[in-house]
């Protein structure tokens, strides 16, 4: 069953309680203030650039350096995926064209298990799925995400543009060869930044 834009709020975890309290908190400055509001709820984003602890770059990140690839559970939660530039798309879509006070859910329909989708990326890199490594679930992790995006289809008129397994395809070849980049994001070294940047400058000015 997917989920609607009216459906009740259960959050089942501490992460998702913090986006139904910033759901609601919208709601109260839209309600009391009159502020112009959107509620935005998406299924779950893959692209470039995406911090290495997710799914698919972790994937791809430890398929690429023959190391195990943690799964949660037996691997049959269910997740629904949208490409970020076809989320970006929707959000810029509600900006233009969205009615303030509304909610909008953004997704594709195309759902896979877990498991499944850590087999596609492992056979993509033509990886023995050897690698694949049964974890202790998360305590209060869902079993599916899956949203109805028919009221922004057929409210805004906006659709998804990038086929699942095209996207998949490019953000595979964009890891491939950003390595560098997922290592600098996995050391930390990223967050020298302030540091390397800033505190010479200051130290220059006392």
């Amino acid at each position: 069953m997917n989920v609607n834009e009216d459906a009740h709020l259960k959050p089942n975890n501490p992460y998702s309680a913090s986006k139904a309290a910033a759901d609601l908190l919208l709601r109260v400055a839209y309600q009391t203030y009159g502020q112009r509001i959107n509620i935005i709820r998406s299924c779950n984003n893959f692209g470039h650039y995406q911090f290495p602890e997710k799914l698919v770059p972790v994937i791809i990140h430890n398929a690429l350096n023959n190391l195990e690839i943690p799964v949660f559970g037996d691997g049959n939660n269910i997740r629904e995926w949208i490409h970020v530039e076809d989320h970006c798309r929707a959000i810029d879509v509600i900006m233009q064209k969205g009615k303030s006070g509304e909610t909008y859910n953004v997704g594709t329909g195309n759902k896979w298990k877990n498991i499944d989708l850590v087999e596609l990326i492992l056979k993509k890199l033509n990886v023995s799925n050897n690698l694949i490594s049964y974890v202790l679930d998360r305590q209060g992790h869902d079993i599916r995400y899956s949203v109805d995006c028919n009221k922004i289809r057929q409210e805004l008129g906006w659709k998804p543009q990038i086929e699942f397994e095209e996207g998949l395809d490019q953000v595979i070849i964009w890891y491939t060869n950003h390595m560098d980049w997922i290592e600098e994001i996995s050391s930390g070294k990223y967050m020298n930044y302030y540091d390397d940047i800033y505190k010479p400058r200051m130290m220059e000015t006392e």
